[in-house]
């Protein structure tokens, strides 16, 4: 999940729902609620952490943290010098997991497969529309924050990409590296509320409506590939803040498969990445 956050476009939800643990991560959340708090301030620890599910929270974003700390430069590496590639192994990845999450849904019907085309739609629009120049109002901010660690959780949608699209972006990176504590309190008071409100919500879903969320999930996933698509065309970029080099960033279309040298590897790390994916759910399934 760490390595999937780092890119730009993939969701760590993504990772988090094809290797089995997506149910089990949306509870774990949703129970850090108002008698999580009670439990802690009377000092029942034990109790606290039971019901939490900390031991699977802190070794999960445990290795999140640690994949984002080991492999930050190294991917961001590979995306300037070997982007096809990096691209190539994520279609890969997250095409073969359109299959793997879309067979999980118990029962076809119409209601699922309107859920599927829904969700397709949702991401691919997601993944063409413009940027907006956004405000840095406090209210907007929170709601800035909100709205991208929602995101951050659905498989197939980008937390970063969502704060690109809102124009809040470079403004949380530059908040960052100017150790602006306000726009990053903003943002995580945001987050934090997102995250409470939403995983209540997704949670209540599933265990209602299964079959109708996991259609609509593997719709985000099919919608997200032309996020995914090797060969793209810049549309926008921007500065991360004064003194920092010009970074591209999407909104990317998609363009005709180019018959040259990379093809050959595109396509290798495209077989890689749908390998991954069954290793994953090998994994899974023996845990």
């Amino acid at each position: 999940m760490g390595a999937a956050d780092v890119v730009p476009g993939v969701s760590g939800g993504t990772i988090a729902f094809i290797t089995g643990i997506y149910e089990e991560f949306i509870s774990s959340l949703s129970s850090l609620n108002v008698k999580a708090a009670q439990l802690l301030l009377s000092g029942q620890i034990k109790a606290f952490w039971q019901h939490i599910n900390g031991s699977f929270l802190a070794v999960l974003f445990a290795g999140i943290f640690t994949s984002i700390l080991s492999l930050a430069s190294l991917l961001t590496y590979a995306l300037e010098h070997h982007d096809i590639w990096v691209w190539s192994f994520f279609f890969g990845l997250v095409a073969a997991s359109v299959w793997m999450v879309g067979r999980t849904v118990k029962t076809w019907n119409m209601a699922s497969v309107i859920a599927l085309v829904l969700g397709t739609a949702i991401a691919y629009l997601i993944t063409i529309a413009p940027a907006t120049g956004g405000n840095t109002a406090p209210w907007y901010l929170v709601l800035c924050g909100a709205l991208a660690i929602c995101a951050m959780i659905l498989p197939g949608i980008s937390g970063s990409f969502i704060l690109l699209l809102l124009g809040a972006y470079s403004t949380v990176l530059a908040a960052v590296a100017d150790r602006d504590l306000w726009t990053i309190a903003l943002i995580g008071v945001g987050a934090i509320l997102g995250l409470l409100s939403f995983t209540k919500a997704l949670k209540w879903i599933f265990q209602r409506y299964y079959s109708v969320t996991i259609a609509l999930l593997t719709g985000f996933l099919l919608g997200s590939l032309n996020k995914l698509w090797p060969w793209k065309e810049v549309l926008t970029s921007f500065v991360k803040h004064p003194g920092t080099l010009k970074e591209e960033i999407v909104p990317l279309t998609v363009q005709n498969l180019p018959p040259n040298e990379h093809s050959v590897a595109a396509l290798l790390f495209a077989i890689f990445g749908a390998v991954v994916v069954l290793g994953l759910e090998w994994a899974g399934n023996k845990r």
